[in-house]
């Protein structure tokens, strides 16, 4: 039985899909999906910028271009870009140009950057029927992009939720973001 778990994951693996999301800060974001059934990793960096290889301190002076963002990599059997994607329209505002709370500067703008057409399109229809519906009460400002680059954020942003459950800004921020991914998309959940 183990052997056949094995080469399922394999296989997982070759068939997975890249999407990287800017939803303000990444500890936030990667909290909620590492919790998503069929999301393989997910890793926190900075993406779509000029800067090559760029500290966290780097991007704060907001004149690197990176956006603060989770790479996620997922099996679009167990879950697709559509529901990644809702999930990501739940979980932030997608209203407020290049910020996110008391999050401020364009690292922390609302970001899809897509590695294939389908993906792009599939952000564009569901931005488009957002926009229809006005859903938010207000227009959508979600930049939708190929995928320049990404870079890892220094270690000690991986898992951050994870490892600091009780630190000041995950129990405000982070984990009322992770309970309402719960009670909304409990069919999603690990």
């Amino acid at each position: 039985m183990v052997a056949r778990h094995e080469t399922k994951r394999r296989d997982d693996v070759s068939d997975s899909q890249t999407l990287v999301l800017g939803g303000g800060c990444f500890w936030c974001t990667e909290a909620v999906y590492k919790e998503v059934r069929g999301v393989l990793d997910v890793e926190s960096g900075y993406s779509n910028g000029q800067a090559q290889q760029p500290s966290y301190e780097d991007v704060c002076t907001g004149t690197t271009g990176c956006n603060e963002v989770v790479r996620l990599v997922y099996d679009p059997s167990q879950v697709s870009t559509r529901e990644l994607l809702e999930i990501f329209f739940v979980i932030h505002d997608p209203t407020t140009l290049n910020r996110q709370g008391n999050d401020v500067g364009t690292q922390y703008r609302s970001g899809i950057y897509v590695t294939t057409q389908e993906q792009r399109a599939t952000a564009l229809a569901l931005i488009g029927e957002l926009t229809a519906e006005n859903a938010f009460g207000r227009p959508v400002v979600t930049e939708v992009l190929p995928l320049q680059n990404f870079w890892p954020a220094e270690d000690y942003h991986q898992d951050f939720f994870e490892r600091n459950p009780f630190q000041g800004y995950c129990m405000a921020v982070a984990a009322p973001k992770v309970a309402k991914f719960r009670k909304t998309f409990a069919r999603l959940a690990r």
